[in-house]
């Protein structure tokens, strides 16, 4: 017998592929939809004879995702704690558990003992008010913008908002604070220039018709020289709320961050209200804080809007565990000792060869508009730069930054339980032709 001469013959079906154990356990990881478009891509490269049909089954799983969504897991070796790109503030180990454990139904809006409906996310408020005791009352909404927005409109629509010119920031993929606070009806009222601006500017602003005056960290950039501020003590003298959005969600002063504004030292210094992120320094999920005058914040919570910015049980159950539980990844790291980095740095960089790595001295950043022009002295290791696409495409995907000629992996945001996984991704990245 001769052999058969076109190999498309032996095309299998596509009920027989999607019989094979390996496709249906990925189509029940992944959705069979997508499975089966897999399977129907790869059988069509059988018939244009671009693979042979006994490689159809290996051709269809090694092309499927190893997840059915498209969000990826990075190792973050760019030295910036809180990088947004990144996704912000990494959570820690009770945070991840919380929203697993939340992801079905829950008791966010139910009173077990009684059987009624409860305070929404309750557990979450009071660990937040605990943390917080200089606050009358707390709020959480879906992010710190909303949380501002929520809070102009709820006092402020349709009457005047006093703020420094200086203070009128843009905080990030083009949204700016005056664009923000106008969208809801507010009319700010400017004070002040660009690098100077007094008490005597706030106090010749405010009238009959000021809803409050909105004192705003600037994050991201620092503003040096021929300069004066209005602190907020200062500002709570004037009569009116002063409404202080400190940004990086600080709660308690840090040693590290002496002149980044917390929480609680604002509201001791006389602000009404508080609005912070809570993905940030506070290191945990994406949320927005309200913080301060009971009632104040008693308005904020019943006003229509709040409901267009409420969050969800999973975010809440992450906010309470980071509130609650162990110390977060973002305050770990704040902690951290550069010997004690650079001693990994040497350990990674002599595993992975002279001859390709090389333990440096670097400087991180806490990032994500937290602590501007403060560094954080760390220990990197660096490569050559060709490495740079090779390992932030792998897997898993690594990101670093390329300095001065050279690629730097900065160990100050890669946690040291992931060293191995390190050195791995980076000799597959080096060396793709040993596997």
């Amino acid at each position: 017998m001769t052999a058969d001469p076109d190999p498309r013959r032996r095309t299998p079906r596509t009920d027989a592929v999607l019989a094979d154990a390996r496709v249906q356990d990925a189509a029940e990881r992944l959705g069979r939809a997508r499975v089966k478009h897999a399977v129907t891509e790869a059988l069509q490269r059988v018939r244009d004879r671009e693979i042979e049909p006994e490689a159809v089954i290996d051709h269809v799983m090694a092309g499927l995702p190893t997840g059915a969504s498209s969000v990826r897991s990075v190792l973050n070796a760019t030295g910036v704690v809180v990088h947004t790109n990144l996704g912000r503030a990494p959570l820690s180990s009770a945070a991840v558990e919380a929203v697993v454990n939340a992801s079905g139904p829950t008791d966010v809006e139910l009173d077990l003992l009684t059987g009624r409906r409860g305070p929404r996310g309750r557990g979450a408020l009071a660990a937040l008010a605990a943390a917080v005791p200089d606050a009358g009352a707390v709020h959480v909404v879906n992010n710190g913008a909303a949380a501002l927005a929520l809070v102009a409109c709820a006092l402020g629509a349709g009457r005047e908002v006093v703020v420094a010119r200086g203070e009128l920031v843009e905080i990030g993929d083009g949204f700016r604070i005056p664009e923000l606070l106008e969208s809801v009806g507010v009319r700010l009222r400017e004070v002040g220039t660009t690098n100077r601006v007094h008490l005597v500017d706030y106090e010749s602003a405010v009238g009959g018709d000021t809803a409050f005056v909105l004192k705003v960290h600037p994050s991201n950039f620092r503003v040096e020289g021929f300069t004066s501020s209005v602190p907020v003590d200062g500002l709570a003298a004037l009569g009116v709320p002063v409404v202080a959005d400190i940004g990086s969600g600080l709660l308690a002063a840090h040693p590290r961050l002496p002149d980044e504004p917390d929480a609680a030292t604002t509201l001791r210094a006389g602000a009404a209200l508080v609005t912070a992120s809570g993905d940030k320094l506070l290191g945990g999920p994406q949320c927005g804080l309200v913080l301060g005058d009971a009632a104040l914040v008693a308005r904020v919570r019943r006003f229509p809007l709040a409901r267009a910015v409420r969050v969800d049980k999973l975010t809440l159950a992450a906010l309470e565990a980071t509130l609650t539980g162990p110390t977060s990844p973002v305050t770990a790291v704040l902690a951290l000792r550069p010997e004690d980095l650079m001693r990994r740095a040497e350990r990674i960089s002599e595993a992975l060869g002279p001859g390709l790595a090389e333990a440096v001295t670097s400087q991180g950043a806490v990032g994500g508009g937290g602590a501007p022009g403060v560094v954080l002295p760390s220990a990197a290791v660096a490569l050559p730069p060709l490495l740079a696409d090779p390992l932030r495409t792998g897997e898993p995907p690594v990101v670093g930054y390329v300095t001065d000629g050279r690629l730097l992996l900065d160990l100050l945001t890669v946690p040291e339980e992931l060293d191995d996984a390190l050195v791995e991704a980076v000799r597959r990245a080096a060396y793709p032709e040993r596997g």
